[in-house]
């Protein structure tokens, strides 16, 4: 009787890991694989050779949009009215998005970064001439940023978090569902402790700490 119960018991808690394990599998998947190839890009960025592509657009803000902006401060940072930014959106081709602009006395001055590239966008209060400047420096270096989380904005951070859980969880059922065939597959925990001792001797030996 009390075997039985082990036994249901077992084959209760092997059902939840293994359910566990392939929805988080399921979840983090592409992720995962984005994140082991850009972790190899990342490692060779020196040897990744990409040309950036700088396009640079000019205009002038209509007269009342200028007097919208010499209504604004003369310091401190803030962003830019509601129909301006429309405005430069379709002049310029400048996603402004509520961005924040550092204003003085002669310009308006907005750094619009973004990953695999940078932007900037400068406005002068008095004349209303507009200057839009925009880099890009490939997939590789966009595929980078995504990685690091470079200047991604709120919603791939939290997708970042969110990948962060199910990896974890799909590592942590993995670990307990090896505890639980290691008895017929000898080589679970020589190998478990190879993939925790061999980075840590790379560190150890090589890496200048």
């Amino acid at each position: 009787m009390k075997a039985a119960a082990e036994q249901n018991r077992r084959s209760f808690w092997l059902k939840q890991l293994h359910q566990w394990h392939w929805i988080s599998a399921a979840i983090s998947l592409v992720g995962m694989l984005l994140f082991a190839i850009t972790g190899f890009t990342l490692n060779h960025a020196g040897s990744i050779e990409a040309e950036p592509k700088v396009v640079s657009k000019k205009a002038t803000l209509p007269p009342e949009l200028i007097a919208q902006l010499a209504s604004g401060p003369t310091e401190g940072k803030r962003p830019l009215p509601i129909k301006v930014e429309t405005w430069l959106d379709k002049a310029v081709d400048a996603d402004i998005a509520r961005r924040v602009g550092e204003w003085s006395d002669a310009e308006v001055y907005l750094a619009l970064a973004r990953p695999g590239g940078d932007a900037w966008i400068a406005i002068d209060r008095e004349t209303g001439a507009v200057e839009h400047e925009k880099t890009t420096r490939g997939g590789v270096s966009l595929l980078n940023d995504l990685h690091k989380g470079r200047n991604t904005g709120k919603a791939w951070s939290w997708f970042i978090d969110i990948f962060a859980g199910a990896c974890v969880i799909f590592t942590v059922t993995g670990l307990i569902l090896l505890q639980f065939h290691a008895r017929g597959r000898p080589m679970t925990w020589p190998l478990t402790a190879a993939g925790l001792a061999i980075p840590l001797l790379i560190i150890i030996l090589f890496v200048h700490l």
